[in-house]
């Protein structure tokens, strides 16, 4: 929305929350791809390979679902996200040892290299980013926390 000639920004609570929550999302995005340039992996990669690295310490085997799950990216997304990663060779699906329709989820070491190297890299990020919010950053988090139970 232009008013004018400049873009309408989000600025105080007169605003819908979803209106600043977008802005702020795709601000947050938008860095956290520019970060993880460097290292060819996107933010939505990023997140598959944390959360396969994560269960891959909970549980004794990993699924395609489970990961659609636990980093709540729909199963369609998350299929074409592990192929991308498969050819990558950040990770590589085995038959799963009791479900013959499913499929394993593994890292191979070069993909848990990189998927460290990821976290440090949105990790610096965010530090940067939330800066601005001071020592509110913990209840912001908090908070966002709140939303997604409420939501589980």
């Amino acid at each position: 929305m232009k008013k004018n000639g400049k873009t309408t920004v989000y600025k105080n609570a007169e605003q819908p929350i979803s209106s600043g929550l977008w802005q702020v999302y795709s601000e947050w995005n938008r860095g956290v791809k520019r970060a993880l340039d460097n290292i060819d992996i996107t933010p939505s990669q990023s997140m598959i390979l944390s959360s396969l690295l994560f269960l891959s310490k909970q549980q004794e085997s990993v699924t395609q679902i489970d990961l659609s799950l636990h980093s709540k990216i729909d199963p369609m997304t998350t299929s074409t996200i592990i192929r991308i990663l498969e050819r990558k060779e950040l990770l590589k699906r085995k038959e799963h040892a009791t479900d013959t329709r499913a499929k394993m989820v593994v890292l191979t070491s070069y993909g848990t290299k990189m998927t460290k190297q990821a976290a440090k890299t949105i990790e610096k990020f965010d530090t940067q980013f939330f800066e601005a919010l001071g020592n509110r950053s913990k209840s912001f988090h908090s908070n966002l926390a709140a939303l997604l139970k409420n939501r589980s």
